[in-house]
Formats: structure tokens, C-alpha cells, sequence
């Protein structure tokens, strides 16, 4: 019998890798993922993405997640914003001299993903609720951790549940919604705290998830079947 685990509260998709997303009340999601999520990067002239770290794909590129992007109903590509929130009129000369790299552009996905390990985010209210109570002088936001699905899990539902849903799958209960395969936990890094609008530098953070529960957190899923996911749908796993 399926079980309710929780309601989507929020939707979210990055169309631009590293910086601040849009807010959906609904989204077409495919075997890549949420429709238009991360399908561009901030990419230099050695072919690496930006991020908030250095590893053998990524760049380290400070001030990405200061900006934001939407795409809307955009066919032509998605429109930037600066940190005051004031649209970008030619994104690549902007991201040239705002992070003072003259060697990069705003790229579309190609043959290589641009997704750190799986498409789909999503993260419980209970476990947003145990890291305001670990850090409770601290300004927590579910942006800091950039999910795709926020879910409404009910009162009682201990933290990190998400563990407790790899390995299963769920879909929403409207006909025709998606359904998601959950694989694994994402491992976080510095980004988790790093500044961005409205978020002040907070390390902190980190700190308390690593101590907690090995710096996991959230289910990070796999497209089992493409559909639409909408706000208000309770997602229910299998």
C-alpha cells in the first residue's frame, strides 16, 4: 500500500548551475530531470562549470550564487539577474567583469551533464526544522541547499527521513505526475553556507550536518517515469 510521506510545498529549478533559482507552482519533468533545471552553466575556456568548489569538472567561482536566474516561458535562453535583483542585458559581458574572468560564458548543456550527481533534490520540512534548531542564531533557508522539491512531512516526522526513501520510489497522486527513484544523499560542502541575498555567511551550518549525519542531506532521485509535479500534491511512495 503506498504511503503518504509528505505535500510539495515548494518547487524550485536553477536554469543557470550555481545561482539562485526560480520558485514554480508547477513543472513538466523529464528523464533529465525538472524541465530547464541547471541546463546552463557559467563555463570557462578550459570547459569547466562554475561552482562554489574545485574539483576535476568545476571551477570555483565566487559571487555566482549573489546572482539569479529565470526562465519562465523563455525559449532563447534564461534571464540573469544581478545581486540587487536588477536583469542582466548581456549576460556574458556582465559575467566577464563581475567575476573578472575574461574567459567565460553562459553555456548551454551539451553531452555532458551539468547536474553534480542526480537530477532531483528534495528535502523535508523535518529536516529543515532539526538544522534551525541546531543553529538557532542563524539564518536558515532552504535556499542554502538549493532542493528541487520541498516536502510538507507530517508533525512528528523525525529529521533526515530521507534516508528512509532510498532505495523506493514515489510519484505525486495526480494523474500524469512524475515519479521519482530515490538513490542517494547529497554530501555537502562550503556552498551550504555561503553567502548569497538575504543569507549571510554561515559555516556553521556545515559543521552541524557533518556532525550530525556525515554532512548528508536530502534524497537525491533518479526520473523513473516523466509527468508534471505541482504544489499541493501529495507525493506518495511505493
Amino acid at each position: 500500500m503506498a504511503e503518504i510521506i509528505g505535500v510539495i510545498e515548494r518547487l524550485w529549478r536553477y536554469p543557470v548551475k550555481s545561482t539562485g533559482g526560480e520558485r514554480l507552482d508547477s513543472v513538466e519533468v523529464d528523464e533529465r530531470g525538472l524541465a530547464g533545471d541547471r541546463l546552463y552553466a557559467v563555463r570557462d575556456a578550459a570547459g569547466k562549470l562554475g561552482s562554489g568548489k574545485n574539483t576535476r569538472r568545476f571551477r570555483r567561482m565566487d559571487g555566482l550564487l549573489r546572482l539569479s536566474a529565470r526562465l519562465g516561458h523563455r525559449i532563447d535562453g534564461p534571464e540573469l539577474f544581478d545581486p540587487l535583483g536588477r536583469p542582466v542585458d548581456r549576460p556574458n559581458s556582465f559575467l566577464r567583469a563581475y567575476l573578472q574572468r575574461e574567459d567565460v560564458e553562459l553555456a548551454r548543456e551539451d553531452a555532458v551533464s551539468h547536474f553534480d550527481r542526480l537530477p532531483v533534490s528534495v528535502l523535508s520540512t523535518a529536516t529543515l526544522d532539526w538544522v534551525r534548531e541546531a543553529v538557532p542564531f542563524t539564518v536558515v533557508d532552504e535556499r542554502r541547499f538549493r532542493p528541487n522539491i520541498v516536502l510538507r512531512t507530517p508533525p512528528g516526522t523525525p529529521p533526515f527521513v530521507e534516508d528512509a526513501w532510498l532505495g523506493r520510489q514515489a510519484s505525486g497522486e495526480a494523474p500524469g505526475s512524475a515519479r521519482l527513484s530515490f538513490v542517494a544523499s547529497s554530501e555537502r560542502c562550503a556552498m551550504t553556507g555561503a553567502p548569497q541575498p538575504g543569507l549571510p555567511h554561515a559555516p556553521e551550518i556545515l559543521k552541524a550536518v557533518v556532525h550530525a549525519h556525515d554532512g548528508r542531506l536530502d534524497a537525491l532521485a533518479e526520473v523513473a517515469a516523466p509527468g508534471r509535479l505541482r504544489v499541493g500534491d501529495r507525493l506518495l511512495l511505493g
